[in-house]
Order: structure tokens, then C-alpha cells, then sequence
């Protein structure tokens, strides 16, 4: 099949206009004042509130698809399922906005890990949507999505400096259980599968090598999660604090 004939690329902008849409909708909601007052916390605040709807969204849909497409979680090859395509999709579609909107809003410098991270998982997201394989291991990838839900809002109380108020004490530890669950775990399973057939499948390897990045930066992030919520005294200083990451 041509690519002009491929259904993918209306779904792909399809998805992201929907996201630009979003992002102009939300841009209507009130702002806490402490994020008011400083344009770069604005521009987070909007940027996660699209993360954060993504996140919800995008969540739920993988855990459908993996209870609807059980086989998934064993033939991650080769287990496709119409919702679970649709769902690659809406979530590459999130990728190429959230990129645009980095780079149109000046944060490349202060964000050029997750864009690093966006093109490996476009990268591997596109493998699925065009060449129709692969599909399960996204959705599995996408369960991250779940953790994400607590990592943004623990990211949005910070910028709204409520990080002494008792939800995100609540927040951090339930933060911390859904990371492992949702975020370490199938990453962990993943990267099992794939180092088994990395000989046999250059497809397969190519999506290994991506997988083995972002391990690194999972762990990287995870680090960080855990030297700012439960050891803050070897946080960085304020001096980083226009670094766009889970500081």
C-alpha cells in the first residue's frame, strides 16, 4: 500500500490537531497565581494540563486493550487489534504536538531530553502504524501512560508551589507504586522479550536499540523522582529550575 493511500497519515494529523485544539482550549482556564505571574510556569501549566488529558485518556484506552486483546501480553509481535492500532495512533499523534509545541515555545534547550524521548517513541510507534506489527508492544509501552496520570499532577503542584499541601504527600507515594506498576515493569518485561529475539528480527532490533535508551532514561528519571520527593536534601539547587523534567 502507498503511503498516500495509507490510512495512517490522516489518523497521525488528525490526532495532532486534536491535540493543538486541546492545548488552545485549555489555554482558557484559570491559572493558579503563582503560576500567573511567570510565563515559563504558564507555559508548563498548559503544556502538562495536554500531558495530563493524554495521560488519562491514553491510560485507560491500554488497559482496554490489553483486557479486550489479552494475547497481547504474549505475542507482542504479532497481536493486533483495531482499538490498539487507533490507540498507537492517538498517542503518535500526541508525540509529533507536544514536539511542535516544545520547539514553537522556546523550551528545546530546557526540554531536549523529551524530545529525545519523543522521536524514539515515534520512532517505534511508526513501525506499528505502518508496517502493522509491533502494535502490542506499543500498547504495552502505553500503560506508562497510567504512571503519568500521578507524575504530571506531582509536576503541576510543584510549578504551583503546593508541594507542602497534604494531596501531593498523598500524591508522591501512590506516584511511586504506579511507577514501578505501570512505568518499571513493563518496561523490564519488555526489554526481556526483545533481548530473546534480537537476533532474529531486524525490525526487532532496531526497536531493541530504542527500548535500551529509554531504559536509561527511565532509570535516569526514576532517580531523580526519588532524590527530589523522599530525599530533597540532595535535590539540585534553583539554579536548574528552568529545566522542563520531574526535578
Amino acid at each position: 500500500m502507498s503511503l498516500l493511500l495509507h490510512p495512517a497519515p490522516p489518523l497521525l494529523l488528525g490526532a495532532t490537531l486534536t491535540f493543538r485544539a486541546l492545548r488552545r482550549a485549555l489555554c482558557r482556564l484559570p491559572l493558579p497565581a503563582h503560576v500567573r505571574a511567570d510565563p515559563l510556569r504558564t507555559w508548563r501549566w498548559h503544556n502538562l494540563l495536554v500531558s495530563f488529558a493524554h495521560s488519562i485518556v491514553s491510560g485507560i484506552w491500554a488497559l482496554l486493550c490489553v483486557w479486550q486483546t489479552p494475547e497481547m501480553l504474549v505475542e507482542i509481535e504479532t497481536a493486533w487489534s483495531l482499538s490498539g492500532y487507533l490507540l498507537v495512533c492517538f498517542s503518535a499523534g500526541y508525540f509529533i504536538h507536544d514536539t511542535v509545541d516544545i520547539v514553537v515555545g522556546g523550551q528545546t534547550r530546557a526540554s531536549w531530553e523529551y524530545l529525545v524521548h519523543h522521536v524514539m517513541a515515534m520512532g517505534a510507534f511508526f513501525s506499528g502504524i505502518f508496517w502493522s506489527s509491533f502494535v502490542g508492544g506499543g500498547v504495552l509501552t502505553l500503560l506508562v501512560e497510567v504512571s503519568n496520570i500521578f507524575l504530571t499532577i506531582r509536576m503541576m503542584m510543584k510549578i504551583s508551589n503546593a508541594q507542602d499541601h497534604p494531596f501531593y504527600r498523598i500524591n508522591k507515594y501512590v506516584n511511586l507504586v504506579m511507577y514501578f506498576l505501570f512505568r518499571l515493569a513493563p518496561q523490564a518485561y519488555l526489554t526481556g522479550f526483545f533481548l530473546r529475539y534480537v537476533g532474529q528480527r531486524t525490525l526487532g532490533t532496531f526497536l531493541l536499540s530504542i527500548l535500551l535508551m529509554l531504559d536509561v532514561m527511565i532509570l535516569i528519571y526514576f532517580s531523580r523522582l526519588l532524590r527530589s520527593d523522599f530525599c530533597p536534601e540532595r535535590a539540585p539547587t534553583r539554579r536548574q529550575k528552568d529545566k522542563f523534567l520531574t526535578e
